[in-house]
C-alpha cells in the first residue's frame, strides 16, 4: 500500500448522511476480486447520467473538485453492506483521506486495511471543514499523519487515531505486512517453542 505521512490536496463536501457503500460503489462492479476498473463505479449513479455522461451537478464533476484528494462526509458514511470494493475504487479515484463525524464499523475497519485514512471529528469541527471544502478558495487541505494535524484556510484542527492504524499507514502495511514486518520474532518464537516441544516436529518422511 502507498504509505500515508503528510498529503496535499483538494477536498470536496458530502455533507449528506448516511451514504451507504451501494452509493459509493453500486453493486454491478462488484463482478470480480481483481481490484480492476473499479474508479468508474465509485458514486456511479451520483456521477454519470443514464447516458453514462458526467452529471454536472455532482461536485466531484466540478472543478476543481475533479482532483479532490479528500472528502468531508456526512455522519453513518458508509454503512450498507460489507463491500470492499468500495474503499479499492475510492483509492483508485484518487482519494485518500475521509472525514466525518461518524463511520459504519466495517467501513472504517475496510478503510484501515486498504490505506484509506478515516478521520472522526466532533460535528462542530466537520461543519467548519464542510464549509471550507465547499468553497473553491478555501478547499486545499494538508493532513500530516504524523502530527495528526488537518490544515486548511489558515486553520489547523487536530485528530485521534488508534495507534496501530496510524502505524500501518504511515508505514504502507495492510495486515499481511503488519505481519511480516515481526517476521525474525516470529521465527524465534517458532524455534523455541518446537526446542521446548519436540514431539511436535513434523515425522520424517519414510
Amino acid at each position: 500500500m502507498e504509505p500515508f505521512q503528510t498529503v496535499e490536496g483538494g477536498a470536496a463536501a458530502m455533507p449528506a448522511a448516511n451514504i451507504d457503500t451501494d452509493v459509493i460503489m453500486p453493486k454491478q462492479f462488484l463482478k470480480g476480486i481483481d481490484r480492476k476498473g473499479l474508479a468508474r463505479g465509485v458514486f456511479f449513479d451520483l456521477r454519470f447520467d443514464e447516458a453514462g455522461g458526467p452529471r454536472e451537478t455532482f461536485v466531484l464533476n466540478q472543478p476543481p473538485w475533479t482532483e479532490a484528494r479528500f472528502l468531508v462526509v456526512g455522519p453513518n458514511f458508509g454503512c450498507g453492506s460489507s463491500r470492499e470494493h468500495a474503499v479499492w475504487g475510492l483509492a483508485q479515484l484518487g482519494i485518500r483521506a475521509l472525514i466525518g463525524t461518524s463511520f459504519a464499523g466495517i467501513f472504517f475497519d475496510n478503510c484501515a486495511r486498504n490505506g484509506l485514512l478515516a478521520i472522526t471529528l466532533p460535528a462542530d469541527e466537520i461543519e467548519t471543514l464542510l464549509a471550507l471544502a465547499a468553497d473553491p478558495a478555501t478547499c486545499r487541505f494538508t493532513i500530516d499523519l504524523a502530527e495528526q494535524v488537518i490544515e486548511g484556510a489558515g486553520r489547523q484542527l487536530r485528530f485521534e487515531i488508534d495507534a496501530s492504524r496510524k502505524h500501518a499507514l504511515l508505514n504502507g502495511l495492510d495486515p499481511v505486512g503488519v505481519t511480516l514486518a515481526r517476521a525474525d520474532e516470529i521465527r524465534a518464537f517458532e524455534a523455541a517453542h518446537l526446542a521446548a516441544n519436540p514431539w511436535l516436529a513434523p515425522a520424517a518422511a519414510p
